[in-house]
């Protein structure tokens, strides 16, 4: 029954997760290959107000701002750029952030990462906080999806979705394209400083090794499978992979080949976005459906 209250709890930071790239992916139509420099941002920046003493709560909302902050930095330069050089100059920067993450050992104890990350007090530590922050979780997923439902509903989100489509069009009509999309990603980079807080507060420890283009990967095929530009999709997406990735731990895998499971892990979820992009761009739930 721990495994499971694990599980979910994990699908549903994932799922904020989700949401968040799926405003700049599916609604505007931005290839973030960095978004998990928000998530990271948004962990270390949660975890060290916690270890300083400060209380949860304030930790988190610091981890949004900053994230949102970082957003802003990275999108009025990047998002001057079109296509396929957008999608490098965030590589670039989910990197450099890796980097700082790796390097500033005063800071962030490189290599050796945070250890002692605390819950929230009336939640509880270890195995018996599980139900408690579960229903946190829950909480928070459904604000973060009343939030985008919210803004992908009203004019706001339907100039994004003209902007995706062509965004000339949507200069035609008045709208300032580079504008919305700096907004696009401010929004969706808050929430994953959200789903960042609450993955250092579960897991009560961090290091930059939990935020390397593999996370990025994972999350895009969370938004991929589920169903680009809809509101159910990500958090369908956010469940199959999540479920996914934890049968695989159940397979009778040799000792001998261990090593092997997480490359090939990762193969997998390569191979499969490409079978996604190629056969069923429109994932589980497509969005004409919805």
């Amino acid at each position: 029954m721990d495994y499971l209250l694990h599980i979910f709890i994990v699908s549903l930071i994932y799922a904020i997760f989700a949401m968040s790239l799926n405003l700049e992916l599916g609604y505007t139509g931005l290839y973030n290959f960095g978004h998990v420099a928000f998530f990271g941002i948004g962990a270390y920046t949660s975890a060290l107000l916690s270890l300083a003493g400060y209380p949860v709560t304030l930790g988190m909302a610091c981890s949004m701002i900053a994230s949102g902050a970082m957003g802003a930095l990275l999108a009025i330069p990047a998002l001057r750029l079109s296509g396929d050089y957008f999608g490098i100059a965030t590589l670039s920067f989910g990197e450099i952030i890796r980097l700082f993450f790796l390097n500033e050992r005063w800071l962030t104890k490189g290599p050796m990462g945070l250890p002692g990350i605390s819950r929230p007090t009336w939640i509880g530590e270890g195995v018996s906080g599980l139900p408690r922050f579960l229903i946190f979780c829950a909480l928070l997923t459904l604000g973060a999806f009343i939030v985008v439902r919210h803004l992908t509903r009203s004019p706001f989100g339907r100039a994004l979705k003209v902007i995706r489509e062509d965004e000339y069009v949507a200069q035609a009509l008045g709208k300032n394209a580079l504008s919305f999309k700096i907004r696009a990603v401010i929004v969706g980079s808050i929430l994953a400083g959200l789903a960042g807080s609450l993955w250092a507060h579960y897991i009560s420890y961090i290091s930059p090794a939990d935020f390397t283009l593999t996370e990025t990967i994972l999350v895009l095929l969370c938004v991929v499978l589920g169903g680009r530009g809809t509101n159910w999709g990500p958090i369908l997406g956010a469940f199959v992979i999540i479920f996914f990735q934890e049968i695989i731990r159940f397979l009778p895998i040799p000792a001998d080949f261990d090593r092997f499971v997480a490359p090939i892990q990762g193969m997998v979820y390569g191979a499969v976005l490409v079978i996604l992009m190629l056969k069923r761009p429109e994932g589980l739930l497509p969005e004409y459906k919805e």
